[in-house]
């Protein structure tokens, strides 16, 4: 779907632009210079910013944002140019100069761009680098999918645009995600690089001359590179213009850098020295001063407004994803421009003083937005401005929620929760209707074996194209029905978890994006998280909304051993902000979770939610009642209600409950009252508990589930705590009441076995449970 985009590129727009890139370039400086130098400061620390970064892509904003954005485009910007997207709002009116006084203070704006704590409207959070820019490539693959759901209109389409440095093509997960691009036949999507070719610690390996070119064009990209900006353009058609245009392209990134940083009079005698001798050079060097010869040296087309507004209608032209390459210079129109040292370096006053003064800027006037502009022309500026694409940004849209049914627990005797999880979702699929509908499953190559098949087999694989089921064609038996089109609701991916988490972002985003509420869920094998933790947090910072399915857990995987046993993801989803975990024991419970989960993904106050699944068959309990259903959503309840005065109790989770089970059956003669507890998520009893104490810091009266649970012990009541992943995720629970535990868990990785012999060797079954029951009653 080609989206059509007038992009003016006539003088008068040229020159405003340029007036605005000017205004960039200064806000973004002094908002940074203000909040290091001027504010004051109580504990001497440093405030940072990235002045020469900004520098280096003011003019590709200054184009992108007032010429060229659609109305339905979708901006992930650089982190480090994040006060230029500031002085744009500044500019709008949408920024306050309380905020850009406020940078990086409390509540002030943010260091880089963050749809969760800015005031400003943000498109894509960005910060840890790379993941701001391939989480665009995704956010145009959840685009196809709800045109082909009838999600979105094709009217209200836009490019996913992202805004980076070149160093950031250092980073793994952008080719992780080129590759799965590719694979879906991602449209719609820009990557436009400040290739300053500088990054915090050196200058780019002049290797990589043409081998980004090679690697995107070779993924089905399109490589648009500006190197030259008018200026240079015009000199190359002097005499002597052609030898200049050589050894300029030729010239190493690193002498590049430096004689930026020299200036003009380096720039006269490097020239002079290697091709002087060149016809013609020495006059073309001859007509121009040494600021003005610097000025030429430096006119790359990453600050040439004219280059930069034909490159993006040349990427406009197709909906092909493109890469836009604009060569630019770090800390340009900067004292500090060149040098290797200016990722983080600032302008001093007296810097910052001749930048005002070059601007006609009078001094007090910093922070008016058009100082230095006389009057007639300010309010050209202004008229151009509002006139602007950047005067239509996209904003978040209004979405509607999707209706949760009821959902059963599967019938059987013994279930593992993996398995049921793959039923429950069949369920829906069968059942039909907005929920199962809203449903998009992913999987980074172990869909079958996360259980996802039934669902895939009812739903199909999502493909811009059809794809048919060769082996079912050839009628060969398989229970999977491998086939794809437009209708289908699963994303297959490939072996890179960061691309899932990334996949999970981008969909769980839909809503406010796209104005459609996805409910994306996402399975993986549970050891393999921690292989994309950074787009995992990235996906919470941001409030993406999405459901994490990972099994199995812990050792119980038995024979596949070693790499493929999880310990630490319990502590992983503790400490991660956003993100709820659960990990049930029975299928009930199960089905009592995702109920709640697809409600709290949608919930204002939600967010996303961590199912931490197994492949062990538990034989299912008989219920009595209802009463364990609040506790299960709580984070835990009683399974073996305690005795009064009860000297202690056994808590459990997960998967390891027929140990716990068959321990407290052997103890309760001998231990009078003793209670068995099963907990469901350590995550939302511990941050209940945390939760409750901060308000009783403030005087509140206060308490949490996991003061209930433990209030039916006497306060000397002893605890063994039990799961299968580290002890630490439990053990915290003796620091409720002061109450002595013996936690048992894994705390070293695995190795092959059955459960008999792991348990065993790992002190996880029912001896060691006794064993360690003895030592709280008898230490």
């Amino acid at each position: 779907m080609l989206i059509a985009t007038a992009i003016r590129n006539d003088a008068d727009s040229i020159a405003m632009i340029e007036q605005l890139d000017d205004r960039l370039r200064w806000l973004s400086a002094w908002t940074i210079h203000h909040a290091n130098h001027l504010r004051p400061s109580r504990d001497g620390i440093k405030v940072g910013g990235h002045q020469a970064s900004c520098a280096s892509m003011s003019t590709i904003m200054a184009s992108l944002y007032f010429a060229a954005l659609g109305p339905n485009d979708r901006v992930a910007v650089k982190p480090h140019a994040g006060p230029l997207l500031h002085a744009i709002h500044y500019l709008l009116g949408s920024q306050s100069r309380e905020q850009l006084m406020a940078f990086r203070a409390l509540h002030g704006a943010q260091s880089y761009p963050s749809r969760t704590k800015d005031a400003i409207p943000v498109d894509f959070s960005t910060g840890s680098v790379g993941l701001g820019v391939a989480v665009t490539a995704f956010a145009s693959l959840v685009q196809d999918y709800l045109v082909a759901h009838g999600g979105l209109a094709l009217a209200d389409t836009g490019r996913m645009i992202a805004l980076m440095g070149d160093a950031e093509l250092d980073e793994g997960n952008i080719y992780e995600c080129l590759i799965e691009g590719y694979k879906h036949d991602i449209r719609n999507c820009w990557w436009i690089v400040a290739y300053n070719r500088q990054s915090l610690d050196h200058t780019t390996a002049d290797r990589m001359f043409r081998r980004f070119d090679d690697i995107f064009e070779t993924c089905g990209w399109r490589v648009i590179t500006v190197k030259h900006g008018r200026r240079q353009k015009a000199a190359f058609a002097e005499p002597g213009g052609a030898a200049l245009e050589a050894w300029i392209d030729n010239c190493p990134n690193v002498k590049f850098a430096a004689l930026t940083y020299q200036g003009g009079a380096a720039w006269r005698a490097r020239l002079t020295a290697d091709i002087g001798s060149k016809r013609g050079l020495a006059a073309l060097l001859a007509r121009r001063d040494d600021d003005e010869l610097a000025r030429l040296m430096t006119d790359l087309g990453g600050h040439c407004v004219e280059s930069l507004l034909a490159a993006y209608a040349e990427a406009a032209a197709s909906d092909r994803p493109a890469l836009i390459i604009a060569y630019t210079v770090k800390g340009k129109g900067l004292p500090l421009a060149g040098h290797k040292d200016n990722h983080a370096g600032q302008m001093n006053a007296p810097q910052m003083a001749t930048l005002r003064d070059t601007l006609g800027i009078a001094e007090g006037d910093e922070w008016e937005p058009w100082a230095g502009i006389g009057d007639n022309q300010r309010g050209a500026l202004q008229a151009f401005v509002a006139a602007s694409p950047a005067a239509r940004l996209a904003r978040d849209k209004a979405f509607e929620p999707v209706a949760v049914p009821a959902i059963a627990a599967p019938e059987g005797d013994e279930q593992s929760t993996q398995a049921a999880f793959g039923r429950i979702l069949l369920d829906i699929a069968k059942a039909g209707g907005p929920l199962a509908d809203r449903i998009v499953t992913t999987s980074p190559d172990v869909t079958v074996s996360t259980n996802l098949g039934p669902w895939v087999n009812a739903r199909g694989l999502f493909r811009r194209g059809e794809l048919a089921d060769v082996f079912r064609a050839a009628k060969i038996p398989s229970p999977q029905k491998w086939s794809g089109d437009s209708a289908g609701q699963h994303l297959e991916l490939g072996i890179a978890e960061n691309n899932l988490f990334l996949m999970l972002a981008a969909a769980g985003l839909a809503a406010p994006l796209f104005g459609t509420r996805l409910l994306p869920i996402g399975t993986v094998y549970d050891p393999f998280i921690a292989r994309g933790l950074d787009a995992l947090n990235y996906g919470c910072y941001q409030d993406a909304r999405f459901l994490l399915v990972a099994t199995p857990s812990g050792l119980t995987l038995a024979p596949e051993g070693g790499a493929h046993q999880s310990i630490n993801p319990p502590l992983i989803a503790m400490g991660q902000p956003g993100l709820t975990m659960f990990e049930p024991a029975y299928a009930d419970e199960l089905a009592a979770l995702m109920h709640w989960s697809f409600g709290h993904m949608q919930a204002a106050d939600g967010g996303s939610v961590y199912l931490r699944l197994t492949t062990r068959n538990l034989v299912q309990p008989v219920r009595s009642d209802d009463g364990w259903r609040a506790g299960t959503i709580a984070g835990g309840y009683w399974l073996k209600p305690p005795g009064a005065g009860a000297e202690a109790a056994i808590v459990a989770m997960g998967a390891l409950l027929p140990e716990a089970l068959a321990a407290w059956e052997a103890l309760v003669d001998d231990v009078p009252g003793l209670g068995l507890l099963v907990v469901t998520s350590p995550d939302l009893l511990h941050r209940g508990w945390s939760a409750a104490g901060a308000a009783r810091w403030t005087g509140k009266a206060a308490s949490s589930h996991a003061e209930t649970l433990l209030g039916a012990l006497p306060a000397g009541a002893r605890l063994v705590t039990l799961l299968d992943g580290s002890p630490a995720a439990l053990s915290w629970l003796g620091g409720v009441r002061g109450q002595r535990v013996v936690p048992l868990g894994v705390d070293r990785f695995g190795q092959t076995g059955d459960l008999p012999d792991l348990y065993r060797e790992y002190r996880l079954d029912s001896d060691a449970i006794i064993a360690a029951m003895a030592d709280a009653l008898v230490g």
